[in-house]
């Protein structure tokens, strides 16, 4: 089977568009579930806030394309961007989402731990990056805020069968802290002993430090500190309270 061109084909005989990333960074501070942010320094959408993301180049793939977006519109590390683990979301490809000319953006999703603002200035076509609370995130260039409320209903989704809360919590981490995970993104109250017996009764969501403990602020004993098992996926899921909303 040959790789060539069939005889009389017209590379040009279809209008171009242009293909981007856009990347929905989240994280939990101070109880609040953020996303990673950039303002817009060029037209379109000047001055407006959107999530990071650019042009794919012609010789690299969607995901390499998103982590350097990711590094240079942010300041974030090269060691950060590089450890991240990017999902890809799905494909936006109305006609009119971008006013330049017809783009095709792939859209990646990740969860980081608390960590500091990222750098005051930006780059690229970003003038300024910053963590936002979700609930402030309103009024988004392009149909960002469309893809932001699928990335977070992605991951409200992924925390019902999945280990991908603890990706949000420090290395070491106690059961309250990743209680308060579930409670930032599924905006809801959970009940503590019944938390903490599934997600001990689960194997592999968990492993204890042998050890060590953490203070948390209260009278008692210190908490025991845990930090990711082995598994991957939860058996079994470990479900949203009923009526909350999705």
């Amino acid at each position: 089977m040959s790789g060539a061109l069939p005889a009389g084909y017209d590379p040009y005989a279809f209008a171009p568009f242009a293909v981007t990333v856009d990347l929905a960074v989240f994280t939990v501070r101070g109880g609040l579930l953020h996303v990673l942010l950039i303002r817009r320094g060029q037209e379109p959408y000047a001055g407006a806030w959107a999530l990071p993301g650019g042009f794919v180049l012609p010789r690299e793939s969607a995901e390499t394309a998103a982590r350097r977006e990711l590094a240079e519109e942010t300041g974030l590390s090269e060691r950060v961007v590089a450890a991240l683990h990017l999902e890809q979301l799905r494909t936006y490809s109305e006609p009119d989402r971008d006013p330049r000319m017809r783009v095709v953006s792939v859209a990646f999703t990740a969860l980081v731990p608390d960590m500091p603002e990222p750098a005051a200035e930006g780059g690229g076509d970003a003038a300024q990056a910053r963590w936002v609370p979700v609930a402030q995130a309103a009024g988004l260039a392009f149909d960002h805020g469309v893809i932001l409320a699928d990335a977070r209903e992605r991951i409200g989704s992924k925390l019902e069968c999945t280990c991908l809360a603890t990706a949000f919590c420090p290395p070491e981490f106690t059961l309250g802290e990743l209680q308060s995970v579930y409670e930032t993104v599924w905006d809801a109250a959970l009940d503590r002993p019944n938390f903490r017996r599934k997600v001990l009764a689960t194997p592999g969501f968990v492993e204890a430090v042998p050890g060590a403990a953490r203070l948390t602020g209260g009278r008692g004993k210190p908490a025991a500190l845990y930090r990711p098992g082995p598994a991957t996926t939860l058996h079994p899921p470990l479900l949203r309270p009923e009526g909350t909303p999705r």
